[in-house]
């Protein structure tokens, strides 16, 4: 008689921990039920949810593909080969790791190829927009290497390019990151082309935020110019939270070492598996005519912004507008600060982030600003009267004496009218 198996290996979430199970099932119903419109969120589809969820999270691969430390590895070496070779194709490069954990451990491994500790990094300052992982003083980055941060311009609030290039003579730095968490505009990747031949540097581009625009070909695409690329594969992607590094012939084999093993074990092999759906749906037509509505829906919200009857009330736009995925609102000249600006939109139903802004006199718990993305309304389905509506609600709360009940029936409406996950519970 064979011994029988622990019930617990089959029963349910919700019969083994109730605990866990119900804070899911509450966040089920929170996206569901609120606006999403934290620029950096997204819904990841019923396909990508399922694969990242599968038994491919038991198997152990350190390694890489035909190259592993363990047996067993014939069909996650599929899996992992399908991811790279979609997201060179995507994007157009040379090859693809694929393994990285995070788009942070992405941009880990990729100083680690490039630089020593001590040499000189060049990126765009927090404060003005960038990412902590390009050279914030208390991140890894900002620990191990010399860092000239550039800024945007005091008076346009976009890159001054020729000033870019007067500090990267100055500086010297061995590489160059193009790349930002916080700037409503496209990036000159030519110019930074030039600027790192011209004083010897490398050129990384850390696209995140904007990979699915330039996936969907509605942005201009930085691996042409690159040494090399990075990116998330959750933002404009909506992908499964994790990283992904595209690099030329040149930079494949170190890349590769510092991923694994000079950051990383074993990959996450159901995240790569998820990924690997990711880019196949981006590369459909779907996948364009959403990427269309999310820039059609920052369009709209950044006209609503700028509007007289909010300008009137100290709220404006940075730069004016939006070629992006995101609006960065500016409150210095508002009644509320970015703190309370973002728990004002919670109680209406919209969720969005405090962000500062460039020379940003108020702390970073604070800030003077909101970021405000389209990408997770979009991937809901939300069109130009949507986006028209939702504009208004965050136009209406932001001005003085809003009537947040009101401005919660109205984005219940929107969350009723585009149901999300429907059927999941059986799933």
């Amino acid at each position: 008689m064979s011994p029988s198996r622990p019930s617990i290996t089959d029963a349910p979430l919700s019969e083994v921990d109730p605990e866990v199970a119900a804070a899911i099932t509450a966040e089920v119903g929170r996206q569901r039920d609120t606006l999403e419109m934290i620029a950096s969120e997204n819904f990841a589809p019923r396909a990508v949810l399922e694969a990242q969820g599968s038994v491919l999270t038991n198997k152990y691969a350190e390694g890489y593909p035909g190259r592993r430390y363990y047996g067993g590895c014939e069909h996650v070496d599929v899996v992992e080969n399908l991811a790279r070779d979609r997201a060179t194709q995507l994007f157009g490069a040379f090859h693809a790791n694929v393994q990285p954990h995070s788009g942070a451990q992405a941009n880990a491994a990729v100083m680690a190829a490039m630089m020593q500790p001590g040499d000189t990094l060049m990126g765009l300052s927090l404060a003005h927009g960038g990412h902590l992982t390009h050279g914030m003083k208390l991140n890894v980055s900002g620990k191990l290497y010399d860092i000239a941060p550039y800024e945007v311009d005091p008076e346009t609030l976009v890159l001054d390019m020729d000033k870019v290039r007067e500090q990267a003579v100055a500086a010297q730095p061995k590489v160059i990151v193009a790349g930002w968490s916080a700037y409503p505009r496209q990036l000159d990747f030519e110019a930074f082309r030039s600027i790192a031949d011209e004083v010897g540097a490398t050129l990384w581009v850390d696209m995140a935020h904007f990979a699915g625009l330039v996936a969907a070909g509605l942005h201009p695409n930085p691996v042409p110019h690159a040494d090399i690329t990075t990116s998330t594969v959750h933002k404009t992607l909506a992908g499964p939270r994790s990283g992904v590094i595209l690099t030329t012939e040149e930079w494949k084999k170190k890349v590769d070492s510092n991923v694994f093993p000079g950051q990383q074990g074993g990959p996450l092999m159901h995240a790569i598996a998820a990924k690997a759906v990711a880019f196949k749906i981006a590369a459909s037509q779907e996948f364009r005519e959403r990427q269309e509505r999310t820039l059609e829906g920052a369009r709209i919200l950044a006209e609503r912004l700028t509007a007289s009857d909010v300008t009137e009330a100290g709220v404006s736009v940075l730069t004016g507008g939006t070629d992006v995925h995101l609006v960065l609102v500016d409150l210095r000249e508002s009644e509320l600060d970015g703190k309370q600006a973002e728990d004002l939109l919670h109680e209406v139903g919209i969720t969005v982030n405090r962000n500062a802004v460039p020379f940003d006199p108020r702390p970073p718990m604070v800030t003077s600003g909101l970021r405000i993305g389209t990408p997770a309304l979009a991937t809901r389905g939300f069109g130009a009267a949507e986006f028209e509506e939702v504009a208004d609600i965050i136009a209406t709360a932001l001005k003085p004496g809003p009537d947040v009940a009101a401005l919660r029936a109205r984005v219940d409406k929107l969350a009723a009218d585009f149901p999300l996950y429907e059927g999941l519970e059986n799933w």
